[in-house]
């Protein structure tokens, strides 16, 4: 396993070797680079890397034991050359945060993906290493969208790899709900063009958030929605806003 921090200014580094000490054969290399983005480190990670197949996982997320032998099942059978999962599940479900950021986005507050999420998707969570090599690694310049840009290379999608169960973390503090919204406001689909970056200052605009905050926590009975919908639109209004500045589009 490989773990790469991408200029962490807290504990994990600390951590993280602490965790190594304790595991007798070693089998965890760490690898540090200023802060670059995701992108970045998983293409650091990836060059490092001896196998044949790449998995990406991020700090956020938990597995079943299971999880990394469904996820490359379809890969090692020549079936396809990357796959995702679809059985994305809330690793804390009973954070009243981490609920509003599934409702705000359409999602049941305890899974990922929808009953009906289709079975092919533009982000690999695995993939052949030969194949990640052929497109040079992930577009490290897109921020928010950069794990989209392998598909968009290679020009085919990733299919679902059935039973293969994970858990994510939502941000469960309305500081983190704030520093990934603001991830999410650069993202290209916000920001591309200036008809998008205008578009969106509108449908972001923080006065109009708390008339929609009002709205979801009286359809949901989450009286704490009408004050995260104001926390996450501010945000993604504040990146909107930020980018026409030119600012840098890493997390």
């Amino acid at each position: 396993m490989l773990v790469v921090d991408d200029g962490s200014t807290d504990k994990t580094k600390s951590k993280i070797k602490e965790q190594i000490s304790k595991i007798p054969r070693k089998n965890i290399k760490l690898y540090e680079q200023d802060h670059l983005g995701p992108a970045a480190a998983r293409n650091l990670g990836a060059s490092r890397a001896k196998g044949e197949i790449l998995v990406f996982v991020d700090a956020d997320m938990e597995f079943e034991p299971d999880f990394i032998s469904k996820l490359i099942a379809p890969i090692s059978t020549s079936r396809t050359i990357g796959t995702f999962s679809k059985e994305e599940y809330l690793l804390n479900k009973d954070n009243v945060w981490a609920r509003c950021w599934n409702l705000n986005l359409g999602r049941k507050t305890d899974r990922m993906h929808s009953e009906n999420y289709p079975d092919t998707q533009a982000v690999f969570r695995a993939i052949l290493r030969s194949k990640f090599q052929e497109t040079g690694g992930f577009d490290s310049k897109l921020g928010y969208t950069d794990d989209w840009s392998l598909a968009r290379k290679l020009g085919t999608l990733a299919t679902v790899a059935p039973g293969a169960r994970y858990y994510h973390r939502n941000p469960d503090t309305l500081s983190e709900v704030w520093t990934q919204a603001r991830w999410f406001g650069k993202n290209e689909f916000l920001t591309g063009d200036l008809v998008r970056k205008i578009y969106n200052i509108f449908r972001y605009d923080p006065l109009l958030s708390l008339l929609k905050g009002i709205v979801g926590a009286f359809l949901w009975r989450v009286p704490q929605y009408l004050i995260f919908k104001p926390v996450y639109d501010t945000a993604v209004f504040t990146s909107v806003v930020l980018s026409f500045l030119g600012e840098q589009k890493n997390k």
